[in-house]
């Protein structure tokens, strides 16, 4: 069991690592869009109308997944001081309940996140002639995301092991 948790665990973090390198590189693109937006408005004299459309979809796709990893490495909000103080058993629940709600949160955001894409898959969108439901694509695989990081963080609870992996990088010697 604890080399199936290692196997699964091992597959997360280097899922996590490309989400984030994904995120990072809509950022990238995003800056350069808004970059180019300026530059077209300012010095052409001719604003491309497609950059802003453009931008509000990286900028969805970015902060969701972005937001997807920090569930797995514990960087959402929490009431630690709560948990921090409870005794064992309790402290147990309240683990089990905020893992539970973040998996269902997580389903949630997938099963949402596809029907509005399907049922926006038809309409194109204005200025960048793409389907819509790229809108909400995002929102999908960010759900599939955090549900996977959930179902991780449960087994985890189950079997004793630490909630949170992230091992924090070196900053050199002294």
């Amino acid at each position: 069991m604890a080399l199936m948790l290692d196997i699964y665990s091992s597959f997360l973090k280097r899922l996590s690592v490309i989400t984030l390198w994904l995120a990072g590189a809509g950022l990238v693109a995003m800056t350069v869009l808004v970059a180019w937006q300026v530059f077209g408005r300012y010095v052409l004299n001719a604003t491309p109308t497609w950059t802003e459309p453009s931008v509000l979809l990286l900028m969805s796709w970015f902060i969701l997944l972005g937001s997807a990893v920090g569930v797995r490495d514990g960087e959402h909000m929490g009431f630690e001081i709560g948990l921090h103080y409870a005794p064992a058993p309790l402290r147990f629940l309240m683990l089990l309940v905020t893992q539970l709600v973040i998996l269902g949160f997580g389903l949630a955001m997938f099963w949402f996140g596809w029907e509005l894409a399907k049922t926006t898959w038809a309409a194109a969108t204005p200025m960048i002639g793409i389907s819509q439901g790229w809108d909400y694509v995002p929102m999908a695989g960010a759900g599939i995301l955090v549900a996977l990081f959930g179902i991780e963080k449960l087994w985890r609870l189950f079997t004793g092991q630490p909630l949170v992996t992230v091992v924090a990088p070196s900053h050199g010697g002294a």
